[in-house]
């Protein structure tokens, strides 16, 4: 199962030269993991990433241009991966006929009073395997 998410373009998106800039990739794929980890999770069980979660890496192949346009993009999010203290996170950023972007993001669950890293809860992680998906390899070239 992948989450789904409908990603508004502004157009301060834009750069000089006409496309969306690759640093606002990082925040359409920001707004799809909160979507995914604080809504959708926390709907799932209210206690889940409660205590801040960090990221630890991002990977991301910018396959096509993205220009404005009135219509949201879609940014699908899975999960790769769940260890014991990190999941990793794929996503796909498209259209109906085009990937514009895949990434991943390795997500650790952070305890924010501790000011440390933590383990995954129990609901978390099955909250996550709810949408592990590993058919289609990783999102990104190089990533296991």
């Amino acid at each position: 199962m992948r989450h789904t998410f409908a990603c508004t373009l502004r157009w301060s998106d834009m750069d000089a030269f006409g496309h969306v800039n690759n640093v606002v990739f990082l925040r359409y794929l920001e707004e799809a993991r909160i979507d995914f980890m604080f809504r959708l999770a926390r709907k799932a069980d209210s206690g889940a990433f409660t205590g801040g979660s960090v990221v630890a890496r991002h990977e991301i192949d910018y396959l096509r241009p993205l220009v404005h346009r009135h219509e949201p993009v879609t940014v699908e999010t899975w999960v790769t991966k769940v260890g014991a203290a990190s999941a990793t996170l794929a996503y796909e950023i498209k259209d109906d006929t085009t990937v514009f972007v895949r990434a991943s993001t390795v997500v650790v669950p952070y305890d924010l009073e501790r000011e440390r890293p933590r383990r995954l809860s129990s609901e978390e992680k099955s909250f996550l395997e709810e949408y592990f998906d590993d058919s289609a390899g990783p999102a990104a070239p190089g990533l296991r």
